[in-house]
């Protein structure tokens, strides 16, 4: 049979296994059917090919460009995900398991496109926060700022997900501007192999942009620098190997993990087996022991559960288990396929022994079960196998033992504060489930354990039919955990993206402010409008362009008739004596939304032009009242100008409301879609 070559994509080229290629096994029949790795990659070639060819290419685009270049990558993988379906078989994932990685992965980019484009600027400067006023009049301010690293991401990745695994990663690091080297397990990088040649035969990717290690990294990690990344999934024992190595602590290096997790998932005292949550339980446990081969690294690994509910707990979830049916991924009927080599299938059942020590196995017998379609002998197969630990306080391998396959532990909690120390013994994990209606028991969970997790996700009957699941990362939420978790946080949005960019505090006058962000800051330099704002068109609107308004007096009939209109009669309004008893008013005074109203009469030129809607206000704050009889007006400034589509942008107006001693009295942002 002649054997797949895994190739790896280096410097430009594609690169062909030499003599020290490791084999790969089918997962299902236990057959070598590839070999990956070549020792005499240039690594050094990679990395400068990464950094001078793939960065600068990545840093001349705008957050938009590389959002809508995810989009396009996200929409071709789309187009050609059946040959990964069909590949993906040979890792034991059946199709339910190719929706989560394959699926999931062109989401998350998808995701991660959407949020560039509605979050992030059309520039290359991402501003963080809100300004600092550094001096008394304004005229010295501070901004953090957010640029691409100017190096390289080294993505390693784990063989349960050699798509999305992969996706989560290059999503954000693309979208920050910065090239990837992606290195997946050897077990399977033929799928990652595939999906990388997809993308790179697209042409959407300028050169340097992606590359990718089919087998080991050699010396890599040994000559990257301090603008580089590393990104990492597996185990702690690797994780702790890669990130202490003294090239990496000396040139501090950054290094993010999500690794081993004791992952938890409590049923709270009120999910009782009359209950919706109780058979909710029950599904969301079966399902994270069973999709794929219990191979993920949120899988519910203890079981967390009233002591009086243990053994209904182990009767329902062994009822359903019995009815997985284990065999070839390939078939219809299959639900649970097999792990992913026969290596890890020892792997599972040596970890499984030690946690026999301390709990009892009450369902699955890896020597007697059934596999439908395949070779049982052969393949990596196991059963899914179901434990009790009747004393957990005790017991300490059922806490940092983790059998990364179909295997579970039940225990007994004696009350929630019990519950929550169990689910904390695992020294951090990436979530812990709770299934409960009781919005205090969730309360006191989210109190006594958010610091162990990485994420809480609570479940009952009102939210369960939209629920993602407790094993589903999204990449809108971090995904990590502290402590045995790793410490890192990936996703999250455009937390995800801060990863593989620096954080630069600036400092200076809010004319230098304002160029360096490509945003109006109040005080910098003003650009007198020759005809009115509203009159032009999106591309001939300039930043700091500004509009100055004649004035208005507000009189006591316009608060009068104002009050009357709308219904609101708020005494600050009309009542004086009651006015004055109030510390904020000097008696009666116009309503803030009245004076938003004679604002915007002020500035809105009334006829057909290139403003095509008001989408809204941000950071509205009224300072100081205005009584009958005050005029004010107002200052309108081209803050900050954002592409939409090829039909209209988005424009942020800067709106000052003074009144006529020029006292600030209003302040917010308007938002206006403008034709181009």
């Amino acid at each position: 049979m002649t054997l797949l070559q895994v190739n790896s994509f280096a410097a430009g080229q594609w690169i062909t296994p030499d003599a020290s290629a490791r084999p790969i096994e089918d997962a299902v029949t236990g057959q070598v059917f590839a070999l990956a790795g070549n020792a005499a990659l240039d690594v050094q070639a990679m990395l400068e090919y990464g950094r001078n060819t793939g960065g600068p290419a990545l840093r001349a685009l705008t957050f938009h460009d590389r959002a809508r270049m995810l989009k396009a990558l996200a929409a071709h993988i789309g187009k050609h995900k059946q040959a990964l379906y069909d590949l993906s078989f040979k890792s034991g994932a059946t199709q339910a398991d190719h929706m989560i990685d394959i699926d999931g992965g062109i989401s998350t980019m998808f995701v991660f496109a959407s949020k560039g484009r509605r979050e992030m600027p059309d520039g290359h400067i991402y501003v963080d926060g809100e300004l600092e006023q550094l001096s008394r009049n304004g005229s010295f301010l501070g901004q953090h700022i957010c640029t691409p690293l100017q190096g390289v991401a080294v993505h390693i990745n784990a063989f349960n997900f050699p798509v999305w695994g992969m996706l989560e990663k290059l999503a954000p690091t693309l979208l920050a501007g910065v090239p990837a080297i992606v290195k997946p397990a050897t077990a399977t990088c033929y799928v990652t192999e595939l999906c990388v040649r997809i993308m790179l035969e697209s042409g959407i990717l300028p050169a340097g942009a992606l590359q990718l290690v089919s087998g080991g990294l050699g010396d890599m990690l040994d000559h990257l620098g301090m603008q580089d990344v590393v990104s990492f999934t597996g185990s702690a024992q690797t994780a702790l190997k890669l990130r202490s190595a003294p090239h990496i602590l000396e040139n501090s290096i950054r290094f993010t993990a999500e690794q081993d997790s004791l992952n938890g998932s409590i049923l709270g005292p009120d999910a009782t087996p009359d209950t919706p949550e109780f058979d909710l339980f029950i599904k969301e446990v079966s399902r994270e022991m069973t999709t794929k081969a219990g191979q993920k690294c949120t899988a519910i690994r203890r079981i967390i559960a009233p002591e009086a509910l243990v053994q209904p707990v182990i009767e329902a979830l062994s009822k359903r288990l019995a009815k997985t049916v284990i065999g070839a991924p390939d078939l219809a009927k299959t639900r649970m396929g097999a792990l992913v080599s026969n290596g890890q299938k020892r792997d599972v059942l040596e970890k499984a022994n030690i946690i026999a020590t301390e709990a009892e196995r009450v369902f699955g017998n890896p020597d007697d079960f059934t596999v439908t379609g395949a070779d049982g002998t052969k393949g990596a197969f196991l059963p899914p196998m179901l434990f009790h630990c009747a004393d957990p306080d005790t017991a300490v391998r059922v806490h940092d033992t983790e059998a990364f396959g179909p295997v579970s532990t039940v225990m007994g909690y004696r009350d929630l504060e019990h519950a929550i120390a169990l689910a904390n013994k695992g020294q951090g994990s990436l979530v812990a489930s709770v299934i409960t209606r009781d919005a205090d028991v969730a309360r006191q969970v989210a109190i006594g354990a958010a610091a162990f997790h990485g994420r809480l996700y609570f479940n009952n009957r009102d939210s369960m039919k939209e629920s993602t699941g407790h094993g589903s990362p999204l990449p809108h939420m971090v995904h990590g955990g502290p402590g045995r978790a790793g410490g890192g946080e990936e996703l999250g949005g455009v937390r995800g993206v801060m990863h593989y960019m620096q954080r630069t505090a600036i400092q200076g006058s809010p004319d230098i402010l304002s160029a360096i962000s490509g945003t109006w800051i109040p005080g910098a330099t003003e650009l007198a409008s020759a005809v009115h704002p509203f009159t032009q068109r999106f591309d001939a609107l300039k930043i700091g362009q500004t509009l100055h308004t004649a004035p208005r007096i507000v009189t006591l009939e316009d608060i009068e008739h104002f009050a009357d209109f709308t219904g609101d009669n708020f005494y600050a309004h009309m009542d004086d004596a009651a006015a004055k008893r109030n510390p904020f008013f000097p008696g009666r005074v116009a309503h803030g939304y009245l004076l938003l109203s004679f604002a915007a009469g002020l500035f809105v030129e009334p006829n057909e032009g290139p403003v095509l809607a008001n989408t809204g206000l941000d950071n509205l704050r009224f300072m100081q009242p205005v009584a009958a009889g005050e005029a004010i007006k107002v200052r309108l400034t081209v803050k900050k100008k954002t592409k939409r589509n090829e039909e209209y942008g988005e424009v942020r107006w800067h709106v000052s409301v003074t009144n006529d001693t020029a006292a600030l009295v209003a302040e917010y942002e308007l938002l206006t879609m403008v034709a181009y």
